[in-house]
C-alpha cells in the first residue's frame, strides 16, 4: 500500500538544491524513511536522475556498518562525487546511529561527529544532503544548532486524517472512528486486526520510544517517566503543570523522603518526552494583553492512537480526542497554536466586579493570520451553543472565528459570522486555515 505524503514530498523538492542539510525529523516510525528512500526517491528517478546518482546509506542496516564511521562517510561520498560532472544526492537513513570517533589529527580534542562529515560535503556544489533521524538520539534543536543556520528542518508528523482517509478509502465517518481510536501510525494501515494494532501502538511506548529517551537521557527514575506519561495522556486537553503532577504521583504512590518527586524531575522529564517529538505543549496566550501566562498548560500526543493505546483504550472521551486530533492537524497544517484567554466582566456571589476568564481552545497562526477555533463535541442546547461563542465575543478583533462540531455535516455561518463546521469537512478541507 502506498501512502501520499505530498505535503511532505512537495516541501523536499522546494528544498532542492538551496546549499543546505535537508533534516527530516518526527516521532519514530511516523514516515521519514519512507517519505526520503520510496517517495522522494521516485521522484528523482521520473525526473531522469541516474539510478547511481542518489547515494544512499542506511546506518541501521549491518550493509553499511562502517560508515557510522562519520570519517569514513565523508570519504566515501567525496571519492565518488568530487570532480564528476554530474548532479548527486546523498541520502543518509538512521543517522543517529553515526559514532564520535577521536579526532586523528588531536586525540585529546573534540570528537569527529557526523555533524563534521556533513558540514565538510556541503562544500560539494554538486551534491544536494538529505538526512534522517530518529529523534531519540538526534534532536532538531541538536542538529539545528550544529550546523549553525545551515540546514533545513522538515518535521514529519504522523499521518493526518486526511492522509489518512486517501490510504483507508471507504465511509468517512467510520474512517475517522477508526482514526479516532487507533490514529496515524503508518504500519496501523497494514495490521491485520485490532488486536494486532493495539499491540503495535503498545509496543512503541514500551519497547521503543521510553526506552530510547532513557537510554539517551540516561534516565534513573524509569518509574516516574512512565507514571509522567500516562497522566499527560490522561489529561490531554485538560491544563496540568509539573506541580500538579508530582503532588500526583507522590500522593498516588505515597512517595516520602528521599523518593518523593520533585516538580523539577517531572519538568525535566516532560522535556525529554517534548524533544522526542511524543508530546507538544500548547501554552496559555491572553489575547486582549498579549501575552503568554507560565502556568498551566496543556499537553497534546503527537498521536492519539498512541495516547489511547497507553491508557489501555480506556477514557475514550471524544471530547478530548476531537480537542488532539485537531491540535495535531492544525500542526500539520504549519500553524503556530496556543489556548486563547479572554477576560468577561461579571458579578460574583457578593455583587463584586470581577474579571472571569474564559478559554479559547486554539488560536491557530499562519502567516501573520489568526483564526481562533473551539473544539465541540456537540452544541444541543442553547447553554452550550453560548458557552462556546462567549468568548469569541470578547477577543475585540475580526480574525475568523470557527467551531468545529462533531455533531452536524454541513458547515455554516451564524449571525455573528461565526464558522460552523463539522469535524469530517474541517480535518478534509485545507483551505479553512
Amino acid at each position: 500500500m502506498e501512502i501520499k505524503r505530498d505535503l511532505y514530498l512537495n516541501k523536499l523538492k522546494s528544498l532542492m538544491w538551496d546549499g543546505q542539510v535537508k533534516v527530516i525529523t518526527g516521532i519514530r516510525r511516523c514516515g521519514k524513511s519512507y517519505l526520503l528512500r520510496i517517495l522522494f526517491r521516485n521522484f528523482l528517478l521520473e525526473q531522469g536522475i541516474p539510478e547511481e546518482q542518489i547515494l544512499t546509506y542506511e546506518l541501521d542496516l549491518a550493509k553499511d556498518i562502517r560508515y557510522r564511521n562519520p570519517l569514513e562517510l565523508a570519504k566515501t561520498v567525496r571519492e565518488r562525487v568530487e570532480g564528476q560532472s554530474g548532479r548527486f544526492y546523498l541520502f543518509v537513513d538512521e543517522i543517529q546511529m553515526s559514532d564520535e570517533m577521536p579526532n586523528p589529527y588531536n586525540p585529546g580534542g573534540k570528537a569527529i561527529t557526523f555533524y563534521d562529515a556533513l558540514n565538510d560535503l556541503k562544500s560539494l556544489s554538486n551534491l544536494d544532503i538529505y538526512v534522517t533521524g530518529s529523534n531519540s538520539r538526534m534532536l532538531s534543536s541538536d542538529i539545528l544548532t550544529e550546523f549553525r543556520g545551515r540546514s533545513d528542518e522538515i518535521r514529519v508528523h504522523p499521518l493526518s486524517f486526511a492522509e489518512y482517509y486517501t490510504a483507508a478509502g471507504g465511509d468517512k465517518g467510520d474512517a475517522f472512528e477508526e482514526y479516532a481510536f487507533f490514529g496515524g501510525m503508518p504500519l496501523i494501515l497494514s495490521r491485520p486486526d485490532e488486536s494486532a494494532k493495539m499491540n503495535y501502538l503498545k509496543s512503541l511506548f514500551s519497547e521503543v520510544y521510553l526506552k530510547d529517551i532513557v537510554e539517551r537521557k540516561k534516565i534513573k527514575r524509569e518509574d516516574i517517566l512512565s507514571a509522567t506519561v500516562d497522566m499527560l495522556c490522561s489529561s490531554v486537553g485538560s491544563l496540568t503543570n509539573p506541580n500538579n503532577i508530582a503532588n500526583a504521583l507522590n500522593s498516588r504512590q505515597r512517595l516520602s523522603g528521599e523518593n518523593t518527586v520533585a516538580a523539577n524531575t517531572v519538568k525535566a522529564y516532560i522535556g525529554h518526552l517534548a524533544d522526542a517529538y511524543l508530546f507538544e505543549e500548547c501554552r496559555r496566550y491572553d489575547v486582549r494583553g498579549r501575552d503568554y501566562f507560565d502556568y498551566p498548560n496543556k499537553y497534546y500526543c503527537d498521536d492519539i492512537g498512541l495516547r489511547n493505546a497507553r491508557i489501555g483504550f480506556r477514557q475514550q472521551e471524544m471530547t478530548h480526542i476531537m480537542e488532539n486530533i485537531i491540535y495535531n492537524d492544525l500542526r500539520i497544517r504549519g500553524c503556530e497554536v496556543d489556548i486563547g484567554i479572554v477576560y468577561s466582566p461579571e458579578k460574583n456571589k457578593s455583587g463584586q466586579n470581577v474579571q472571569v476568564p474564559r478559554e479559547i481552545d486554539f488560536i491557530a497562526t499562519l502567516g501573520g493570520r489568526k483564526t481562533y477555533i473551539q473544539s465541540a463535541f456537540a452544541l444541543d442546547t442553547d447553554e452550550k451553543a453560548h458557552t462556546e461563542n462567549k468568548p469569541f465575543d470578547l477577543t475585540g478583533d475580526s480574525f475568523p472565528k470557527v467551531i468545529v462540531r462533531h455533531d452536524i455535516r454541513k458547515r455554516w455561518y451564524d449571525d455573528h459570522g461565526v464558522l460552523n463546521i463539522g469535524i469530517l469537512d474541517f480535518l478534509l478541507d485545507p483551505s479553512i486555515i
